[in-house]
């Protein structure tokens, strides 16, 4: 499987640039008997999913799109997961000043 992830909106060329990597890894990684034939999943931040129908029927590949929200990747309450600014320095004066 070839996973990328793009920063911003989906566009046409991504989906020839995937399978572009997905017919590469098919060649060079794969081993036929062994191994299926290599699929493709483009993640990016926004996509129109009429543009992504397009992309998708007009390629023979076995290539996925998907969006991802940000929002869903962090924890519901941050405070207190990771130290602050104040808490890192604090710490970071104590090792130099001791």
């Amino acid at each position: 499987m070839v996973v990328e992830v793009k920063i911003g909106e989906f566009d046409f060329a991504d989906a020839g640039q995937l399978g572009g990597y997905v017919v590469a890894c098919n060649h060079l990684l794969r081993k036929v008997g062994r191994d299926n034939p290599t699929i493709g999943l483009l993640i990016c931040k926004q996509k129109s999913n009429t543009l992504a129908q397009y992309a998708l029927e007009s390629s023979s590949q076995p290539l996925g799109i998907s969006e991802y929200e940000l929002e869903k990747l962090y924890p519901e309450k941050i405070e207190g997961t990771m130290p602050s600014i104040k808490e890192i320095e604090a710490k970071l004066d104590g090792q130099t000043n001791g």
